[in-house]
């Protein structure tokens, strides 16, 4: 290959290379425009705050409190299943929040209800663990996802309603005022991964 011709193979790398940043760039342009616009409409809500409200059920230690409990129940019971659920739950949602805390404490972005400068917005490489700096990504979905889908694994009959409701705790995030979508999705993710890594290890029989 001449000289000419890897000249311009290295341009058109750059090129695509700057096309790829722009196009990132819009991506979260447009996520902040939907979170703020979605934040300022109806975060003051009373449904919008009531649904949050209950959505907090994802939080750690109401998660935590249910799926020990569900280990509980299991073991009394002498049901075998429910407690392999339970187990199941605890560690999907454990990797899942382990997996989300290490992002959070590596990148900051600024909450939508903060209504900060469009900069502040933007996932960027930083250490604060304050809470309003704690956008990115969606604990609440991470720990909601890999939850209901350890209990679909052990109980495919009750796919419907519990990933239903996971589903729900993850798109009121976005109205309440306390993540973006791409949030959202990347928690989803997380979630999701977090769980089929732990299935991996514990089969369901």
């Amino acid at each position: 290959m001449g000289w000419g011709a890897m000249g311009k193979k290295k341009q058109a790398k750059r090129e695509a290379g700057n096309e790829a940043k722009r196009g990132a760039k819009r991506l979260v342009d447009t996520d902040i425009d939907v979170g703020h616009g979605v934040a300022a409409e109806l975060h003051r809500h009373p449904v919008v705050r009531a649904a949050g409200a209950l959505s907090d059920v994802a939080d750690q230690p109401p998660m935590v409190a249910i799926n020990l409990t569900t280990i509980a129940a299991g073991l009394l019971a002498q049901d075998r299943r429910l407690t392999r659920t339970g187990v199941r739950m605890l560690a999907a949602h454990g990797l899942a929040t382990l997996v989300k805390a290490a992002i959070k404490h590596r990148i900051d972005r600024a909450r939508p209800n903060e209504f900060s400068d469009r900069d502040d917005h933007r996932p960027t490489p930083g250490d604060r663990d304050e809470g309003p700096q704690n956008s990115f990504p969606s604990g609440h979905t991470a720990g909601a996802i890999a939850v209901a889908q350890a209990v679909a694994r052990e109980y495919p009959g009750a796919a419907v309603p519990v990933l239903g409701a996971a589903a729900a705790i993850a798109a009121i995030q976005v109205p309440r005022g306390t993540h973006f979508p791409i949030d959202v999705a990347v928690g989803a993710v997380i979630g999701w991964a977090a769980e089929a890594i732990v299935a991996q290890v514990i089969p369901a029989e």
